[in-house]
């Protein structure tokens, strides 16, 4: 509660469209953090998927590599490893949620097959090249949303934060300080009309005193006249 305002009726007036401006603002920022969970909820949902296939993907991709290195040599497979040629980008991007900039991540390959003669080549080679390729992409999408995950997160906790700063800190002080300056506005109207009644008081008691006085020396000034008349 703020005690150091002077108890006026337009400081009374401020505060309370501080409170009506306190309380918009949080009813704003509740529904900001609702959207916000929901959102972070589904990315999670969506990052536990793509982990549970980017460990299926790689775990694949490694049998079919280690069985092509069975097939042909390891010294096979490294000379036919520095013969595919395969352009890659990564083209990042980003979305808003509620405010909040997280990225997008695009992975596009250019396939410029076929790398090597399929004489005495093992079609697992292939495979394998496919299995990495698929592997890669999902990382990418996973890496997108981990980090989404953790901008929506950190901004979770500042909405908390603000909405309960509002909630539990900024209203009930404003509501606080309202009540008390009504109380104290109130207080001086009884005091202003009280003193008000007093000087009425007093001035009708002067009044009639005055009066009083007036008649009492018209009176006096009558009696002498008539025993100066009865003289002679």
């Amino acid at each position: 509660m703020n005690t150091t305002l002077a108890p006026t009726r337009s400081n009374l007036l401020k505060l309370i469209e501080d409170l009506k401006f306190a309380q918009l603002g949080h009813e704003l920022l509740d529904q900001k953090r609702s959207i916000l969970v929901v959102e972070l909820l589904t990315l999670v949902d969506q990052a536990v998927d793509y982990e549970q296939r980017v460990v299926i993907a790689l775990a694949e991709a490694q049998l079919s590599l280690s069985d092509a290195i069975m097939q042909m040599g390891r010294l096979r497979v490294g000379n036919l490893g520095g013969a595919v040629n395969i352009d890659y980008s990564i083209n990042l991007g980003s979305r808003r949620v509620m405010g909040v900039s997280v990225p997008k991540v695009e992975t596009t390959f250019v396939d410029k097959s076929p790398y090597f003669s399929s004489e005495d080549t093992s079609i697992l080679s292939e495979l394998s090249i496919d299995r990495y390729r698929t592997t890669l992409q999902l990382m990418g999408r996973l890496a997108e949303l981990k980090v989404s995950i953790m901008r929506l997160a950190k901004e979770v906790k500042k909405t908390i934060r603000k909405v309960n700063a509002l909630e539990k800190i900024v209203i009930p002080q404003n509501k606080e300080t309202i009540a008390w300056m009504r109380g104290r506005i109130e207080e001086q109207e009884r005091e202003n009309f009280i003193l008000l009644k007093v000087v009425k008081d007093r001035m009708e008691q002067a009044k009639s005193q005055v009066q009083a006085l007036t008649s009492s020396s018209d009176n006096d000034t009558m009696d002498k006249g008539g025993l100066h008349g009865s003289s002679i």
